[in-house]
């Protein structure tokens, strides 16, 4: 019997020590949990939700090239035109080239981006507007709708369902980005105008290329007649061409951004976004040989096709 006393107390004892420290540990957890939000807290502050649900002086505005969509809206519009025989195999040869420049270097290339323009308004010239609208919506589903980029076409949807207005600025044809515009809800959009006479178009633009400050220019002047406030606005573009334009807003966003857009974005704290599955995988590490390999090839090709042009 002693024995048995002597051992009851010792595994009360036990029992009670066991409680005591799971109730110290659960405590001490709690503690360092709470130290832990405070840090992040003090490092990282909540953001305000963005876009602001109900503010009609908002509105957000997109480059089309390489920002919403894979590769350039004039190229995929000019593959559809051939397809139609609307000019020769020649012409052809040129739009790959540009196109195949666009998709390897990923910027826009005045040079290339002028001659494709200048093939466009050759090869338009004398047909009806309808026409080449109804032809557009076409070539639309074609060329264009699974080319769209889902990242960036979110960030359009949340500004929509935050009950704001989403333009595309785009040095595209007018047509061509509002077709767009209209396939992916959005507003509407601002683009390069043709001149026309009596539905027929003469082969000239109206102005200049919408390309650069001609972008901001129109983003100016919406802004103004929509009763807009740029402090509250926000734009999406890929392209140092765009700075004068992201730099309008209060909100500039860089998608998909070439290098120099890069550093300005980074130099300026401007968020960025990229939706390219290379990019991707060069920031992760993932061995890419066989994409090289392929890059390589279509770069070869690219130029050799340039040279015999020549």
């Amino acid at each position: 019997m002693a024995a048995l006393g002597w051992l009851t107390p010792r595994r009360r004892s036990a029992t009670a020590r066991s409680v005591l420290a799971g109730e110290a540990a659960a405590e001490a957890a709690r503690k360092s949990s709470l130290e832990a939000e405070s840090a992040v807290a003090e490092t990282e502050p909540e953001e305000p939700d963005f876009p602001v649900v109900g503010d009609e002086r908002a509105a957000a505005f997109f480059d089309l090239d390489n920002t919403v969509m894979q590769g350039a809206a004039l190229f995929h519009f000019g593959r559809g035109l051939y397809k139609r025989k609307f000019f020769e195999r020649r012409e052809l040869t040129r739009f790959a080239w540009q196109q195949a420049w666009f998709r390897l270097a990923g910027v826009e290339d005045p040079e290339h981006m002028q001659d494709a323009r200048d093939s466009a308004l050759s090869i338009v010239k004398g047909h009806r507007v309808s026409e080449l609208m109804s032809i557009g919506e076409e070539i639309y589903d074609e060329y264009m709708a699974d080319r769209i980029w889902p990242g960036t076409r979110a960030l359009a949807q949340a500004h929509l369902d935050a009950g704001q207005r989403v333009w595309l600025v785009t040095a595209a044809p007018v047509e061509t980005a509002t077709i767009i515009a209209r396939r992916l809800g959005l507003t509407g959009a601002l683009g390069t105008v043709a001149e026309s006479v009596d539905g027929v178009y003469t082969g000239r633009l109206v102005g200049e290329p919408l390309h650069g400050p001609a972008k901001a220019e129109a983003v100016r002047a919406l802004a103004a007649a929509e009763g807009l406030d740029l402090a509250r606005c926000a734009a999406y573009s890929d392209s140092h061409n765009d700075i004068p334009m992201l730099s309008l807003v209060g909100h500039p966003y860089a998608i998909n951004p070439d290098t120099k857009l890069r550093k300005h974005a980074r130099a300026r704290d401007w968020r960025l976004r990229d939706y390219r599955t290379g990019r991707k995988a060069a920031k992760v590490g993932i061995p890419a040989a066989a994409g090289v390999g392929a890059l390589a090839g279509g770069t070869a090709a690219a130029v050799a096709l340039h040279r015999r042009r020549r």
